[in-house]
Formats: C-alpha cells, structure tokens, sequence
C-alpha cells in the first residue's frame, strides 16, 4: 500500500494550486462571477450572479436520483412547493462504472430540468464514503481489496469503509472528482444551476475511533504533524472546551498530546487531509464553493458509535489546519436540541448551511435558521417524500411549503438585514425547558410562548416558531405559526412603555406588501399580545410604539 506521509501534506498541492490559477486566467468567467462566499462582517453571504442568495432548500432521498425519470417527477412537485434548490446526490459508482469511462447523462438532465424548473442545484458527492461506509463506491473498487484497502476494526476484520491512509483510494477518488468538475465548468458554468458541492458524506470510522490497521498503529505511535501543532499553537484558544483543558502542546505522540480525544483526532486529521487532495483536485477544474457535512452524536455516544473523525465541533480545528480547500463545515441536524448545534457551527465565522435536517421539524427550524443563526441555507431531508401541491388547499395542508412561502416573500431584504444583526429568530416546543423565550430587536423586547386556546387553555400545537425582521423604525416583519407573542420595551435601548400600534396579515411580492387582513381584537387579545395561528405560517407587518412611563410590558 502506498500511504501519504504522516504530516499529511499533499504532495500536489502546488500544482493543483497553479492549476486552479490558469483555469481562472483562461476561463471566460473570472472567479468573482461563480458562485462564492462573501464573509464581510456581520455574516457570511453566498453570492450568485452578483447578488446575495439564500438557499430555501430540500436534500432528496439517498435513491431518489438515479434515473433520469424520477427528475420528471419529483422536480416540478418541489418547485410547487417553494423550494428554491435541490440537494441531489452523485455516486461515484453511477458516473464512472467501469474504471476510467464516465457517464453524466443522468445527472445533466437533472440539471437541465431543473433549470425548466427555475431551480439550482448543490451536488454532493457520494464518493469514497457515504454516512462512514463505501457503498456508493464503483463495483471496481469494492472488489479489489488489495489495491483499495479497507479500514480495520479493533479485532482485526476488514470494514465496508476504504482506508483514508491509503494514496491509491485516494487518488481514485480524486480523478473521478476532477473530472466530474471539470463536466460541471462545461456543462453549467455559464447558467451556473449548480452553485455548491458537498465533497464525500458523513464521513467517519464506525466501529471503534480509528482505524486499526498495521500502518494506522504505525501513525498513531508516532509523532503528530508539525503542521497540526503549529496550527494549534497558533490558536489554542479556538479549541473546543473539551480538548482546550487536556491537550498538551510540549507533547509528542498523539496520546501525549490530546489524551483520551487522541482517536478521534488522529482520525479526523488523514480524513480531512485525504478530503482536501479529493476537494482541491476538484477546484483546479472548477472552483465552486465545497463543504462536508457530519453525522452529529446522539447524547452519551461515543467516537465510532458515531462517524469518528467528521467535521463536527470537536474536530473544527483538525479540519482547518489540514482542509483549506474547504470553505465551511455543515451539521446533519436529526436531534431535538437543533439550536445549539447551530450556535456551534457558528464557531469562528462559519457558513451556516444545514444540508440535512428532520422533515417534520423543517418548517419551523427554518424559522430558527435563517432568523437567529443567519443561515445561508437550510434542507430538511427526503423532501420528494411531501405530497405534491397543486393548489391552495394542498398548500394548507403542507407547513413546509408555507413557511418556505412566507420566507420566499422576505428573500430579497433577508441577506442584508441577517448581516446588519435587523433578524431575530426562535423556536419553542412542548417538551422544551424553555417555554418561554424572549429576543430583542429595535429596542423592544418580544417574549413568545406556544399559542393555547381559550378559555381551556390547552396547547393548539406542540411547536412553534417565528423570524423577526425589522424592516424600519419601529416596524417589523414576523413570520411564523403558534406563537403568542407580548411585546415591551427594552428598558436597555428605550424608555417607557411599548406597544401594539397596528398588525396587518398579508403578502410581499416584489418588495411590495399586500394587506389581506388588518388584525385586532380576538386575533390580537385586545391589543395586548401578537398572535400567530397554529397549523399555518403566515407573514405579519406589524407597527409598535412607545410612550413614556415604566417600562412594563404591554400585558
């Protein structure tokens, strides 16, 4: 087996780089024209032809996208239902089925009938690993063990999972990569449908923290790459707190200098170091913005219980030292506690992206995402799975598809409100700990809870959720379902006490508002609360205003 050098330094880095250099010189499209990130202060903007865009998006079904036909079907149904970008997978196995011989047919209709649809594209790439294992690798592969090697268990048994120490999977991966990109800057660089690439899947070790062959003991034993401590040397502080407390810098061996996290992050650096090769490979042909996602823990779960060595929080700074060819790291969010996963991929001006989340949770952790977390995008999964909506009264009867409707309505003011910090958002559920919760914006304070019926009392859903945009003086912009709603000044911006001026239910279309009902009375408790219906997301303009006195709440 040939192996990459423990420092984990690609050996073609350079020329990858040079490559990626003449591409740009050559192509009639300079860089600032494909689709990038902008990371000016305030938050993290994905730029599509010039402008900021948002990613109101839906991941499909791991086998959802393997003929043309299910594009015919499912497409138009998800363009029906507000989403505005697919994320479809492509198996390695399906473009390159015999060694060196590609195939695209299927995946440029997909694009092709997205584009009929108005709808873009992010690819992500089921190559060398797909949630850990390598099913999703060509039949070639799979079968010759001994120039693709495979990750050993503990007990010595060869794992479903190609060996990311070894150059030649590696390098395999690599070429099929760089030629799928190089299609793509054929293909689709000037209507530009494609606008990122997940590079490989929830990668990780099952099973155990790390591989256990000969050559990964061999590693493991030894020293750690100098690029690695240089890197955290640099910026100790960026650790997470549970690292932060026991590494050692003076240390040697993995062991010494991480203690009992040594496993894991041995497994997260020739991880990220083989992703790096694959994602660079890519961008010398086509350098669209590339992320990898990861399979987060469940509570109490420990390393190979879940994906050892992904791109979750533990393993941030890993991922920046040996990755940086990758331009942010994403969570697959499928736990109740959807929050502070995000306030962790916030860590250090990360792009928020969700590309995996619970169908059932999505139209009200949209409202979370894009509204606290100033999410780029967000992608509940397996939405070719929602009934179609042909009509208003299928749209009644779809969440989803009103919450994306309603978050459509504000996609042209929500980029530079998220990064002038005009956005609030939250999120309550029956079972939460919190259930209240208050966010202040424009020098009021908004305090939510779940919206009970009257007189009993009793909860009209078991969640609820909201976006707060203000979009002028003492005027906002409230999306959401099942919230009740108080609002009061912020005895820390104003004096005296705030207010319900007025709130109209409607629309934005074309930046312009359309009142459909003007609210008061039962709809807003006698002017003493903001009430959002339960099983349906509407849009609100509402108008607030102050006058001296106490600061007290309006209720």
């Amino acid at each position: 087996m040939d192996h990459r050098h423990p420092a984990g330094v690609p050996i073609s880095a350079s020329f990858l780089l040079l490559s990626t250099f003449s591409l740009l010189l050559s192509s009639p499209l300079a860089a600032q024209d494909l689709p990038h990130l902008d990371r000016a202060a305030g938050s993290t903007q994905l730029i599509v032809g010039g402008n900021p865009f948002v990613i109101f998006g839906g991941e499909l079904g791991n086998s959802s996208a393997g003929t043309a036909a299910q594009a015919d079907e499912i497409l138009p149904r998800l363009a029906r239902a507000h989403i505005n970008t697919v994320l479809m997978p492509v198996a390695w196995e399906q473009i390159e089925p015999v060694e060196g011989k590609f195939d695209f047919s299927i995946l440029d209709h997909w694009i092709e009938q997205a584009r009929t649809q108005h709808l873009h594209v992010v690819l992500l790439w089921f190559g060398s690993w797909k949630n850990a294992f390598s099913s999703y690798a060509p039949d070639w592969v799979k079968k010759d063990i001994h120039r693709f090697p495979r990750a050993i268990s503990p007990d010595g048994r060869p794992l479903g999972i190609l060996s990311a120490l070894s150059r030649e999977n590696q390098d395999a991966d690599a070429r099929a990569f760089r030629t799928l990109m190089r299609h793509l800057h054929e293909f689709d660089a000037q209507q530009q449908s494609v606008l990122t690439v997940q590079v490989e899947n929830e990668v990780g070790i099952l099973g155990g923290a790390r591989d256990h062959s000969v050559d990964a003991d061999r590693l493991f034993s030894g020293p750690v790459p100098e690029k690695l401590l240089q890197h955290l040397r640099e910026g100790s502080d960026w650790l997470p707190a549970e690292i932060r407390h026991s590494w050692n810098p003076k240390g040697s061996t993995w062991r010494k200098v991480f203690a009992d996290h040594a496993p894991e992050l041995f497994t997260a650096w020739y991880y990220a170091s083989y992703i790096a090769e694959v994602a660079q490979a890519g961008k010398a042909e086509y350098p669209l913005p590339m992320f990898v996602n990861a399979q987060l823990p469940a509570p109490l779960e420990r390393p190979g219980e879940y994906p050892s060595g992904g791109p979750h929080p533990l393993n941030f700074e890993i991922y920046r030292a040996a990755a940086p060819p990758l331009d942010f790291l994403s969570p697959d969010i499928y736990w109740p506690n959807f929050e502070y996963w995000l306030q962790r991929y916030s860590d250090r001006g990360n792009a928020v992206f969700v590309p995996e989340a619970r169908l059932d949770m999505g139209p009200f952790n949209a409202f979370y995402a894009y509204g606290a977390a100033r999410a780029i995008g967000f992608c509940p999964f397996a939405v070719d799975s929602l009934p179609d909506v042909e009509n208003e009264i299928d749209a009644g009867k779809n969440l989803l598809t009103q919450s994306y409707s309603v978050l459509h309505q504000l996609e042209d003011i929500l980029p530079q409100a998220q990064r002038e910090g005009r956005t609030r958002g939250l999120v309550l559920h029956a079972n939460s700990l919190r259930p209240t919760q208050t966010v202040s914006l424009g020098g009021y304070l908004f305090t939510a809870t779940l919206a009970r019926s009257w007189p009993a009392r009793t909860l009209l859903q078991d969640d609820g959720a909201m976006i707060l945009l203000q979009s002028g003086p003492d005027e906002f912009l409230i999306g959401g379902t099942a919230l009740s709603i108080t609002v009061s000044a912020d005895p820390d911006a104003k004096e005296g006490v705030g207010g319900i001026a007025s709130v109209e239910e409607g629309s934005r279309v074309h930046g312009e508002w359309t009142a459909t009902r003007r609210l008061n009375g039962d709809q807003l408790d006698q002017g003493r609360r903001i009430l959002l219906p339960d099983h349906r997301a509407v849009l609100l303009r509402v108008k607030l205003y102050t006058i001296p006195g106490t600061p007290t709440a309006v209720d």
